[in-house]
Protein backbone atom coordinates (compact mmCIF):
# COMPACT_ATOMS: atom_id res chain seq x y z
CA UNK A 1 0.00 0.00 0.00
CA UNK A 2 3.30 2.40 0.84
CA UNK A 3 4.91 1.68 -2.33
CA UNK A 4 1.82 2.13 -4.53
CA UNK A 5 0.73 5.49 -2.37
CA UNK A 6 4.33 6.80 -3.38
CA UNK A 7 4.47 5.92 -6.69
CA UNK A 8 1.28 7.45 -7.58
CA UNK A 9 1.86 10.91 -6.27
CA UNK A 10 5.33 11.32 -8.00
CA UNK A 11 2.97 12.38 -10.39
CA UNK A 12 0.26 15.29 -10.73
CA UNK A 13 -2.98 13.44 -10.08
CA UNK A 14 -5.50 13.73 -12.96
CA UNK A 15 -8.96 14.50 -11.16
CA UNK A 16 -11.33 15.92 -12.96
CA UNK A 17 -12.26 18.58 -10.27
CA UNK A 18 -8.71 19.09 -9.09
CA UNK A 19 -9.33 22.23 -9.14
CA UNK A 20 -11.06 22.31 -6.20
CA UNK A 21 -7.61 21.41 -4.27
CA UNK A 22 -6.31 24.22 -5.59
CA UNK A 23 -7.20 27.61 -3.59
CA UNK A 24 -9.87 30.35 -3.50
CA UNK A 25 -7.31 32.54 -5.47
CA UNK A 26 -8.63 36.02 -4.34
CA UNK A 27 -8.23 38.48 -7.03
CA UNK A 28 -9.34 42.18 -7.21
CA UNK A 29 -12.52 42.84 -8.80
CA UNK A 30 -10.74 42.60 -12.77
CA UNK A 31 -9.12 39.33 -12.20
CA UNK A 32 -5.84 40.72 -10.87
CA UNK A 33 -4.30 38.30 -7.93
CA UNK A 34 -3.77 40.18 -4.75
CA UNK A 35 -0.48 40.13 -3.60
CA UNK A 36 0.01 42.60 -6.48
CA UNK A 37 -3.15 44.88 -5.15
CA UNK A 38 -2.91 43.80 -1.34
CA UNK A 39 -2.39 47.72 -0.56
CA UNK A 40 -5.15 49.09 -2.67
CA UNK A 41 -7.91 46.62 -1.60
CA UNK A 42 -9.48 44.57 0.93
CA UNK A 43 -9.51 45.47 4.87
CA UNK A 44 -11.49 48.34 6.01
CA UNK A 45 -10.82 50.45 3.16
CA UNK A 46 -13.74 47.86 1.37
CA UNK A 47 -15.59 46.81 4.69
CA UNK A 48 -16.85 50.85 4.91
CA UNK A 49 -18.51 50.10 1.53
CA UNK A 50 -20.14 46.67 3.12
CA UNK A 51 -20.97 48.03 6.45
CA UNK A 52 -22.99 51.13 4.57
CA UNK A 53 -24.78 48.38 1.75
CA UNK A 54 -25.56 46.12 5.18
CA UNK A 55 -26.93 48.90 7.32
CA UNK A 56 -28.98 50.51 4.06
CA UNK A 57 -30.53 46.89 2.71
CA UNK A 58 -31.44 46.47 6.65
CA UNK A 59 -33.53 49.61 6.59
CA UNK A 60 -35.36 48.21 4.13
CA UNK A 61 -35.84 44.48 5.68
CA UNK A 62 -36.64 45.98 9.47
CA UNK A 63 -39.25 48.42 7.31
CA UNK A 64 -41.13 45.83 6.28
CA UNK A 65 -40.60 43.26 9.16
CA UNK A 66 -41.40 45.65 12.48
CA UNK A 67 -44.87 46.61 11.56
CA UNK A 68 -46.07 43.66 9.25
CA UNK A 69 -47.76 42.25 12.14
CA UNK A 70 -49.65 45.74 12.47
CA UNK A 71 -50.32 45.70 8.19
CA UNK A 72 -51.76 41.93 8.50
CA UNK A 73 -54.31 42.86 11.89
CA UNK A 74 -55.25 46.42 10.71
CA UNK A 75 -55.10 46.49 6.72
CA UNK A 76 -55.62 42.68 5.78
CA UNK A 77 -57.78 42.20 9.04
CA UNK A 78 -56.14 39.20 10.32
CA UNK A 79 -56.45 37.82 14.01
CA UNK A 80 -53.33 37.82 16.33
CA UNK A 81 -52.81 33.96 15.97
CA UNK A 82 -53.13 34.34 12.12
CA UNK A 83 -50.78 37.49 12.04
CA UNK A 84 -48.42 35.82 14.32
CA UNK A 85 -48.13 33.12 12.38
CA UNK A 86 -47.73 34.84 8.61
CA UNK A 87 -44.76 36.84 10.31
CA UNK A 88 -43.03 34.19 11.42
CA UNK A 89 -43.90 31.74 8.62
CA UNK A 90 -42.47 35.06 6.40
CA UNK A 91 -39.02 35.93 8.34
CA UNK A 92 -38.41 31.79 8.26
CA UNK A 93 -38.70 31.81 4.45
CA UNK A 94 -35.89 34.67 4.65
CA UNK A 95 -33.61 32.82 6.14
CA UNK A 96 -34.52 29.66 4.04
CA UNK A 97 -33.28 31.44 0.89
CA UNK A 98 -29.83 32.07 2.05
CA UNK A 99 -29.44 28.06 1.22
CA UNK A 100 -30.08 29.10 -2.64
CA UNK A 101 -27.79 32.44 -2.30
CA UNK A 102 -24.39 30.25 -0.75
CA UNK A 103 -24.98 27.42 -2.88
CA UNK A 104 -24.93 30.01 -6.09
CA UNK A 105 -22.19 31.75 -4.78
CA UNK A 106 -19.87 29.71 -3.72
CA UNK A 107 -20.38 27.32 -6.92
CA UNK A 108 -20.96 29.08 -10.03
CA UNK A 109 -21.00 33.43 -9.34
CA UNK A 110 -18.82 34.08 -6.26
CA UNK A 111 -20.38 36.46 -3.41
CA UNK A 112 -19.61 39.44 -5.35
CA UNK A 113 -21.95 38.81 -8.41
CA UNK A 114 -24.37 36.65 -6.07
CA UNK A 115 -24.88 39.72 -3.90
CA UNK A 116 -26.09 42.20 -6.94
CA UNK A 117 -27.61 39.49 -8.85
CA UNK A 118 -30.25 39.29 -5.41
CA UNK A 119 -29.99 42.64 -5.05
CA UNK A 120 -31.61 43.33 -8.05
CA UNK A 121 -34.27 40.57 -7.42
CA UNK A 122 -34.96 42.74 -4.07
CA UNK A 123 -35.32 45.55 -5.51
CA UNK A 124 -37.67 44.37 -8.18
CA UNK A 125 -39.85 42.92 -5.84
CA UNK A 126 -40.40 45.54 -3.26
CA UNK A 127 -42.38 47.90 -5.65
CA UNK A 128 -45.06 45.28 -5.52
CA UNK A 129 -44.80 45.23 -1.70
CA UNK A 130 -46.45 48.15 -0.90
CA UNK A 131 -49.90 47.20 -2.64
CA UNK A 132 -52.87 45.98 0.02
CA UNK A 133 -54.69 44.06 -2.17
CA UNK A 134 -53.92 40.19 0.09
CA UNK A 135 -52.34 38.30 -2.86
CA UNK A 136 -50.31 40.73 -4.61
CA UNK A 137 -48.98 41.94 -1.24
CA UNK A 138 -47.64 38.19 -0.26
CA UNK A 139 -46.14 37.42 -3.28
CA UNK A 140 -44.32 40.90 -3.40
CA UNK A 141 -43.55 39.54 0.41
CA UNK A 142 -42.11 36.59 -0.46
CA UNK A 143 -40.40 37.56 -3.34
CA UNK A 144 -38.18 39.89 -1.35
CA UNK A 145 -38.14 37.24 1.34
CA UNK A 146 -36.07 35.54 -1.58
CA UNK A 147 -33.91 38.22 -2.47
CA UNK A 148 -32.84 39.50 0.96
CA UNK A 149 -32.59 35.69 1.71
CA UNK A 150 -29.68 35.66 -1.18
CA UNK A 151 -27.92 38.21 -0.19
CA UNK A 152 -27.52 37.74 3.63
CA UNK A 153 -25.04 34.61 3.58
CA UNK A 154 -22.92 36.20 0.93
CA UNK A 155 -22.40 40.27 2.35
CA UNK A 156 -21.36 38.66 5.89
CA UNK A 157 -19.02 36.28 4.44
CA UNK A 158 -17.89 38.97 1.57
CA UNK A 159 -16.98 41.22 4.38
CA UNK A 160 -14.72 38.58 6.14
CA UNK A 161 -13.05 37.61 3.03
CA UNK A 162 -11.56 41.11 3.17
CA UNK A 163 -9.18 40.35 5.89
CA UNK A 164 -5.95 37.90 5.78
CA UNK A 165 -6.23 35.54 8.26
CA UNK A 166 -2.78 34.60 7.31
CA UNK A 167 -1.74 38.02 8.97
CA UNK A 168 -1.96 38.51 12.70
CA UNK A 169 -3.41 41.99 12.70
CA UNK A 170 -5.68 41.50 10.27
CA UNK A 171 -7.04 38.60 11.52
CA UNK A 172 -8.03 40.98 14.83
CA UNK A 173 -9.36 42.90 12.36
CA UNK A 174 -11.78 40.51 11.15
CA UNK A 175 -13.18 39.03 14.34
CA UNK A 176 -14.06 42.82 14.95
CA UNK A 177 -15.52 43.30 11.85
CA UNK A 178 -18.57 40.48 12.41
CA UNK A 179 -19.15 43.53 15.84
CA UNK A 180 -19.30 46.02 13.13
CA UNK A 181 -21.30 44.30 10.54
CA UNK A 182 -24.20 43.41 13.69
CA UNK A 183 -23.74 47.39 14.68
CA UNK A 184 -24.56 48.45 11.09
CA UNK A 185 -27.38 45.72 11.18
CA UNK A 186 -28.68 47.53 14.22
CA UNK A 187 -28.66 51.33 12.81
CA UNK A 188 -30.86 50.31 10.29
CA UNK A 189 -32.96 48.37 12.67
CA UNK A 190 -33.05 51.54 15.22
CA UNK A 191 -34.02 53.89 12.14
CA UNK A 192 -36.72 51.40 11.18
CA UNK A 193 -38.23 51.17 14.25
CA UNK A 194 -38.52 54.73 15.00
CA UNK A 195 -38.81 57.02 11.85
CA UNK A 196 -40.39 54.48 9.01
CA UNK A 197 -42.55 53.03 11.79
CA UNK A 198 -43.49 56.58 12.91
CA UNK A 199 -44.16 56.98 9.43
CA UNK A 200 -45.93 54.26 8.59
CA UNK A 201 -48.48 54.54 11.16
CA UNK A 202 -48.80 58.57 10.37
CA UNK A 203 -48.54 58.94 6.61
CA UNK A 204 -50.06 55.99 5.60
CA UNK A 205 -48.88 52.68 4.04
CA UNK A 206 -48.30 53.36 0.68
CA UNK A 207 -45.52 56.32 1.57
CA UNK A 208 -44.25 53.81 4.66
CA UNK A 209 -44.05 50.81 2.34
CA UNK A 210 -42.00 52.63 -0.59
CA UNK A 211 -39.72 53.73 2.01
CA UNK A 212 -37.60 50.30 1.84
CA UNK A 213 -37.89 50.54 -1.74
CA UNK A 214 -35.66 53.49 -1.78
CA UNK A 215 -33.32 52.05 0.89
CA UNK A 216 -32.48 48.94 -1.73
CA UNK A 217 -31.64 51.58 -4.11
CA UNK A 218 -29.59 53.10 -1.99
CA UNK A 219 -27.67 49.93 -0.98
CA UNK A 220 -26.82 49.13 -4.03
CA UNK A 221 -25.16 52.11 -4.74
CA UNK A 222 -23.07 51.86 -1.92
CA UNK A 223 -21.99 48.26 -2.91
CA UNK A 224 -21.14 49.37 -6.17
CA UNK A 225 -18.90 52.09 -5.28
CA UNK A 226 -17.08 49.67 -3.43
CA UNK A 227 -15.82 47.95 -6.35
CA UNK A 228 -12.47 48.46 -7.01
CA UNK A 229 -11.52 48.12 -3.71
CA UNK A 230 -12.89 44.63 -2.99
CA UNK A 231 -11.01 41.05 -2.74
CA UNK A 232 -13.04 38.62 -4.24
CA UNK A 233 -12.55 34.93 -3.54
CA UNK A 234 -13.40 32.74 -6.87
CA UNK A 235 -15.92 29.71 -6.36
CA UNK A 236 -14.23 26.62 -5.75
CA UNK A 237 -17.05 24.59 -7.59
CA UNK A 238 -20.28 22.75 -6.09
CA UNK A 239 -19.48 22.56 -2.07
CA UNK A 240 -22.26 20.13 -2.01
CA UNK A 241 -20.70 18.38 -4.96
CA UNK A 242 -17.27 17.30 -2.40
CA UNK A 243 -19.33 16.23 0.42
CA UNK A 244 -21.32 13.96 -2.00
CA UNK A 245 -18.09 12.47 -3.32
CA UNK A 246 -17.02 11.35 0.12
CA UNK A 247 -20.01 10.31 1.16
CA UNK A 248 -20.60 8.02 -2.25
CA UNK A 249 -16.75 6.84 -2.21
CA UNK A 250 -16.99 5.75 1.52
CA UNK A 251 -20.09 3.60 0.42
CA UNK A 252 -18.87 1.78 -2.70
CA UNK A 253 -15.91 1.08 -0.30
CA UNK A 254 -17.50 0.24 2.68
CA UNK A 255 -16.03 -3.57 2.80
CA UNK A 256 -12.29 -1.76 2.27
CA UNK A 257 -10.03 -2.19 5.32
CA UNK A 258 -8.67 1.45 6.67
CA UNK A 259 -5.12 0.73 7.03
CA UNK A 260 -2.92 1.69 10.47
CA UNK A 261 -0.57 4.17 9.41
CA UNK A 262 -3.50 7.01 8.08
CA UNK A 263 -0.36 9.05 6.31
CA UNK A 264 -1.45 6.14 3.50
CA UNK A 265 -4.40 7.73 3.14
CA UNK A 266 -4.62 10.33 0.27
CA UNK A 267 -3.72 13.60 0.27
CA UNK A 268 -2.47 15.75 -2.69
CA UNK A 269 1.19 16.79 -2.76
CA UNK A 270 1.93 19.99 -1.01
CA UNK A 271 2.63 22.11 -4.21
CA UNK A 272 -0.78 20.64 -5.72
CA UNK A 273 -2.72 21.67 -2.86
CA UNK A 274 -1.15 24.81 -1.70
CA UNK A 275 -1.21 26.90 -4.63
CA UNK A 276 -2.04 29.66 -2.16
CA UNK A 277 -2.65 30.69 1.30
CA UNK A 278 -6.43 31.05 0.98
CA UNK A 279 -6.53 26.59 1.05
CA UNK A 280 -4.89 24.93 3.11
CA UNK A 281 -4.78 20.81 4.02
CA UNK A 282 -6.62 20.05 7.16
CA UNK A 283 -4.99 17.09 9.22
CA UNK A 284 -6.71 13.92 9.93
CA UNK A 285 -8.88 13.04 12.76
CA UNK A 286 -9.85 9.93 14.05
CA UNK A 287 -13.52 11.04 14.60
CA UNK A 288 -16.00 9.50 11.84
CA UNK A 289 -13.34 6.94 10.65
CA UNK A 290 -15.94 5.02 8.63
CA UNK A 291 -15.90 8.31 6.18
CA UNK A 292 -11.94 7.71 5.91
CA UNK A 293 -12.36 4.91 3.44
CA UNK A 294 -13.55 7.75 0.85
CA UNK A 295 -9.77 8.60 1.10
CA UNK A 296 -8.20 4.80 0.63
CA UNK A 297 -6.21 3.76 -2.36
CA UNK A 298 -7.51 0.51 -3.77
CA UNK A 299 -6.49 0.94 -7.19
CA UNK A 300 -4.21 3.25 -9.65
CA UNK A 301 -7.35 3.67 -12.07
CA UNK A 302 -9.10 5.97 -9.19
CA UNK A 303 -6.33 8.91 -9.45
CA UNK A 304 -7.05 9.81 -12.76
CA UNK A 305 -10.56 10.12 -13.75
CA UNK A 306 -13.08 8.75 -10.58
CA UNK A 307 -13.44 11.41 -8.46
CA UNK A 308 -16.55 9.70 -7.01
CA UNK A 309 -14.40 6.77 -5.71
CA UNK A 310 -11.16 8.30 -4.37
CA UNK A 311 -11.18 11.86 -2.20
CA UNK A 312 -8.38 13.44 -0.44
CA UNK A 313 -7.92 13.57 3.53
CA UNK A 314 -8.63 17.61 3.37
CA UNK A 315 -11.93 16.97 1.33
CA UNK A 316 -12.72 13.63 4.15
CA UNK A 317 -12.30 16.28 6.90
CA UNK A 318 -14.05 19.13 5.27
CA UNK A 319 -17.42 16.49 5.79
CA UNK A 320 -16.19 15.54 9.19
CA UNK A 321 -16.35 19.74 10.21
CA UNK A 322 -19.72 19.92 8.67
CA UNK A 323 -21.31 17.27 10.84
CA UNK A 324 -19.09 18.04 13.78
CA UNK A 325 -20.93 21.55 13.64
CA UNK A 326 -24.32 20.04 13.34
CA UNK A 327 -25.06 20.21 17.16
CA UNK A 328 -23.97 23.38 17.56
CA UNK A 329 -25.85 24.72 15.35
CA UNK A 330 -29.02 23.05 16.39
CA UNK A 331 -29.05 24.90 19.40
CA UNK A 332 -29.74 28.08 17.81
CA UNK A 333 -32.89 26.87 16.34
CA UNK A 334 -34.28 27.91 20.02
CA UNK A 335 -32.19 30.92 20.39
CA UNK A 336 -33.82 32.18 17.63
CA UNK A 337 -37.73 31.08 18.39
CA UNK A 338 -36.84 33.55 21.46
CA UNK A 339 -35.81 36.27 19.11
CA UNK A 340 -39.01 35.61 16.59
CA UNK A 341 -41.22 37.00 19.80
CA UNK A 342 -39.84 40.39 19.97
CA UNK A 343 -41.95 41.29 16.60
CA UNK A 344 -44.72 39.04 17.57
CA UNK A 345 -45.96 38.18 20.64
CA UNK A 346 -43.93 41.32 22.13
CA UNK A 347 -45.51 43.36 20.21
CA UNK A 348 -49.10 42.29 20.82
CA UNK A 349 -48.47 42.48 24.38
CA UNK A 350 -47.72 46.17 23.75
CA UNK A 351 -50.72 46.89 22.05
CA UNK A 352 -52.65 45.94 25.62
CA UNK A 353 -50.48 48.06 27.51
CA UNK A 354 -50.83 52.09 28.07
CA UNK A 355 -48.80 53.84 24.85
CA UNK A 356 -49.03 57.30 26.43
CA UNK A 357 -45.75 58.50 27.60
CA UNK A 358 -46.66 62.36 28.50
CA UNK A 359 -48.00 64.25 25.45
CA UNK A 360 -46.93 61.09 23.25
CA UNK A 361 -48.17 57.79 21.90
CA UNK A 362 -45.64 55.70 21.56
CA UNK A 363 -46.05 52.80 18.50
CA UNK A 364 -45.56 49.03 20.23
CA UNK A 365 -43.51 48.09 17.40
CA UNK A 366 -41.04 51.23 18.15
CA UNK A 367 -40.29 49.75 21.52
CA UNK A 368 -38.41 47.36 19.59
CA UNK A 369 -35.81 50.10 18.69
CA UNK A 370 -34.65 49.57 22.51
CA UNK A 371 -33.82 45.63 21.29
CA UNK A 372 -31.17 47.65 18.75
CA UNK A 373 -30.23 50.47 20.70
CA UNK A 374 -28.97 47.76 23.08
CA UNK A 375 -26.69 46.75 20.52
CA UNK A 376 -25.32 50.00 18.84
CA UNK A 377 -24.45 50.76 22.48
CA UNK A 378 -22.93 47.21 23.42
CA UNK A 379 -20.63 46.83 20.67
CA UNK A 380 -18.58 49.81 20.75
CA UNK A 381 -18.55 48.82 24.77
CA UNK A 382 -17.39 45.03 23.80
CA UNK A 383 -15.00 45.57 20.89
CA UNK A 384 -13.27 48.33 23.19
CA UNK A 385 -13.22 47.70 26.05
CA UNK A 386 -14.83 44.36 26.69
CA UNK A 387 -12.75 42.28 24.73
CA UNK A 388 -9.21 43.71 25.36
CA UNK A 389 -10.19 43.22 29.65
CA UNK A 390 -11.15 39.03 28.38
CA UNK A 391 -8.21 38.98 26.44
CA UNK A 392 -5.68 39.72 29.42
CA UNK A 393 -7.83 37.31 31.67
CA UNK A 394 -8.30 34.44 29.10
CA UNK A 395 -5.45 34.59 26.83
CA UNK A 396 -7.70 34.18 23.78
CA UNK A 397 -7.11 36.59 21.40
CA UNK A 398 -10.40 37.56 20.77
CA UNK A 399 -11.23 37.64 24.24
CA UNK A 400 -14.11 35.11 24.33
CA UNK A 401 -13.90 31.97 21.73
CA UNK A 402 -16.71 32.04 19.24
CA UNK A 403 -18.04 28.90 21.38
CA UNK A 404 -18.01 30.98 24.82
CA UNK A 405 -20.26 33.87 23.15
CA UNK A 406 -22.37 31.76 21.95
CA UNK A 407 -23.06 30.30 25.26
CA UNK A 408 -23.24 33.36 26.79
CA UNK A 409 -26.25 34.52 24.15
CA UNK A 410 -28.14 31.85 25.16
CA UNK A 411 -28.07 32.17 28.86
CA UNK A 412 -29.38 35.64 28.01
CA UNK A 413 -32.04 34.58 25.96
CA UNK A 414 -33.74 32.64 29.14
CA UNK A 415 -33.45 36.13 31.02
CA UNK A 416 -35.43 37.66 28.30
CA UNK A 417 -38.28 35.59 28.27
CA UNK A 418 -38.09 34.82 32.06
CA UNK A 419 -38.45 39.32 32.26
CA UNK A 420 -41.01 39.35 29.67
CA UNK A 421 -43.36 36.82 31.50
CA UNK A 422 -42.63 38.84 34.86
CA UNK A 423 -43.55 41.58 32.64
CA UNK A 424 -46.79 39.73 31.71
CA UNK A 425 -47.74 38.40 34.89
CA UNK A 426 -48.15 41.78 36.84
CA UNK A 427 -50.17 43.32 33.82
CA UNK A 428 -52.35 40.71 34.16
CA UNK A 429 -52.99 41.27 37.72
CA UNK A 430 -53.05 45.20 37.05
CA UNK A 431 -56.17 44.17 34.70
CA UNK A 432 -58.02 42.19 36.80
CA UNK A 433 -57.62 44.40 39.72
CA UNK A 434 -59.33 46.82 37.06
CA UNK A 435 -55.80 49.18 37.71
CA UNK A 436 -54.68 51.73 35.33
CA UNK A 437 -53.00 50.00 32.63
CA UNK A 438 -49.59 49.38 32.79
CA UNK A 439 -46.85 51.33 31.16
CA UNK A 440 -45.42 50.31 27.78
CA UNK A 441 -42.11 51.26 29.00
CA UNK A 442 -42.13 48.01 31.33
CA UNK A 443 -41.10 46.22 28.53
CA UNK A 444 -37.52 48.31 28.00
CA UNK A 445 -35.91 45.30 30.13
CA UNK A 446 -37.12 42.05 27.23
CA UNK A 447 -35.78 44.52 24.28
CA UNK A 448 -32.77 45.62 25.85
CA UNK A 449 -31.77 41.90 26.82
CA UNK A 450 -32.99 40.61 23.43
CA UNK A 451 -29.83 43.36 22.42
CA UNK A 452 -27.60 41.89 24.62
CA UNK A 453 -27.95 38.31 23.47
CA UNK A 454 -27.66 39.44 20.07
CA UNK A 455 -24.17 41.07 20.76
CA UNK A 456 -23.58 37.70 22.09
CA UNK A 457 -24.99 34.82 20.09
CA UNK A 458 -25.20 35.96 16.52
CA UNK A 459 -22.37 37.55 16.33
CA UNK A 460 -20.70 34.66 18.16
CA UNK A 461 -22.62 32.19 15.97
CA UNK A 462 -21.69 34.22 12.88
CA UNK A 463 -17.87 34.34 13.33
CA UNK A 464 -18.01 30.37 14.64
CA UNK A 465 -19.86 29.30 11.24
CA UNK A 466 -17.27 31.34 9.33
CA UNK A 467 -13.88 30.02 10.55
CA UNK A 468 -14.59 26.99 11.27
CA UNK A 469 -16.46 26.11 7.92
CA UNK A 470 -13.96 24.69 4.69
CA UNK A 471 -12.74 27.50 2.60
CA UNK A 472 -14.78 25.47 -0.01
CA UNK A 473 -18.03 25.81 1.75
CA UNK A 474 -17.92 29.41 3.93
CA UNK A 475 -20.73 30.86 2.02
CA UNK A 476 -22.70 27.43 2.49
CA UNK A 477 -22.16 26.96 6.10
CA UNK A 478 -22.98 31.24 6.75
CA UNK A 479 -26.17 29.91 5.35
CA UNK A 480 -26.56 27.13 7.47
CA UNK A 481 -26.02 29.30 10.15
CA UNK A 482 -29.21 31.92 9.13
CA UNK A 483 -31.27 28.58 8.63
CA UNK A 484 -31.55 28.60 12.47
CA UNK A 485 -33.01 31.76 12.12
CA UNK A 486 -35.84 30.40 9.90
CA UNK A 487 -36.24 27.36 12.25
CA UNK A 488 -36.48 29.12 15.28
CA UNK A 489 -39.06 31.19 13.75
CA UNK A 490 -41.26 28.20 12.41
CA UNK A 491 -40.25 26.71 15.81
CA UNK A 492 -42.12 29.54 17.17
CA UNK A 493 -45.17 29.20 14.64
CA UNK A 494 -45.41 25.95 15.50
CA UNK A 495 -45.24 26.45 19.20
CA UNK A 496 -48.01 29.36 19.09
CA UNK A 497 -50.09 26.90 17.19
CA UNK A 498 -50.15 24.08 19.47
CA UNK A 499 -50.69 26.38 22.51
CA UNK A 500 -53.48 27.93 20.73
CA UNK A 501 -55.20 24.54 19.91
CA UNK A 502 -54.21 22.48 23.50
CA UNK A 503 -55.53 25.64 25.53
CA UNK A 504 -58.50 26.32 23.92
CA UNK A 505 -60.51 23.17 23.88
CA UNK A 506 -62.88 22.68 26.09
CA UNK A 507 -64.45 26.49 25.22
CA UNK A 508 -61.34 27.92 27.09
CA UNK A 509 -60.17 31.39 25.65
CA UNK A 510 -56.92 29.78 25.56
CA UNK A 511 -53.28 31.16 26.77
CA UNK A 512 -53.27 33.92 23.28
CA UNK A 513 -57.13 34.92 22.42
CA UNK A 514 -57.19 38.02 20.66
CA UNK A 515 -58.42 39.89 23.65
CA UNK A 516 -55.27 39.17 25.28
CA UNK A 517 -56.80 40.26 28.62
CA UNK A 518 -58.37 37.44 29.11
CA UNK A 519 -55.48 34.70 28.19
CA UNK A 520 -52.43 33.93 29.56
CA UNK A 521 -49.65 35.09 27.72
CA UNK A 522 -47.32 35.08 30.75
CA UNK A 523 -47.80 31.06 30.59
CA UNK A 524 -46.12 31.11 27.11
CA UNK A 525 -43.38 33.31 27.92
CA UNK A 526 -42.52 30.80 30.93
CA UNK A 527 -42.69 27.59 28.67
CA UNK A 528 -40.29 29.52 26.05
CA UNK A 529 -37.86 30.41 28.86
CA UNK A 530 -37.50 26.82 30.21
CA UNK A 531 -37.29 25.24 26.70
CA UNK A 532 -34.35 27.92 26.25
CA UNK A 533 -32.92 26.65 29.31
CA UNK A 534 -33.18 23.29 28.14
CA UNK A 535 -31.41 24.36 25.39
CA UNK A 536 -28.61 26.06 27.36
CA UNK A 537 -27.92 22.80 28.67
CA UNK A 538 -27.56 20.95 25.38
CA UNK A 539 -25.51 23.73 24.34
CA UNK A 540 -23.10 22.99 27.10
CA UNK A 541 -22.90 19.55 26.50
CA UNK A 542 -22.12 19.91 22.88
CA UNK A 543 -19.22 22.78 23.04
CA UNK A 544 -17.38 20.99 26.10
CA UNK A 545 -17.75 18.12 23.40
CA UNK A 546 -16.54 19.92 19.68
CA UNK A 547 -13.07 19.91 18.65
CA UNK A 548 -12.00 23.05 16.11
CA UNK A 549 -10.76 22.35 13.12
CA UNK A 550 -6.66 21.32 12.28
CA UNK A 551 -5.05 23.27 9.54
CA UNK A 552 -1.70 21.64 8.34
Amino acid sequence: MASLKENLQLEEPLLKDSVLHRGDQIVDIKGTPTPTTKNRTGSWKACKFILVTECFEELAYYGIQFNLVTFLKTILRQSNVSAARNYTNWQGTCYIAPLVGAIVADSYLGRYRTTLAFFAVYLMDALSSSSSQSAVFFLGLYMMAIGAGGIKPCISSFGADQFDDGVPAERLKKSSFFNWFFFSIYIGSFVSGTVVVWVQDHCGWVIGLWIPTLFIALAIGSFLLGSSSYRVQKPLGSPLARVSQVVVAAFLKRNVRLPRDTSLLYELTGDASMADDSTKKLQHTPVLSFLDKAAVISSAEELYFDPWRLCTVTQVEELKIVIGMLPIWATGIVFFSVLAQFSSTFLEQGRMMDTSVGAFAIPPASLASFDAVSVILFVPIYDRVLIPAARRLTGNERGFSELQRFGIGLFLSVLVMAAAAVVETRRLELDRMAAAPMCILWQIPQYLLVGASVVFACVGQSEFFYNEAPESMRSLSTALGLLTVSLGSYLSSLVVTVVSTVTTRGGEPGWIPDDLDKGHLDRFFWLIAALSSLNLAVFICCAKRYKCKNVS
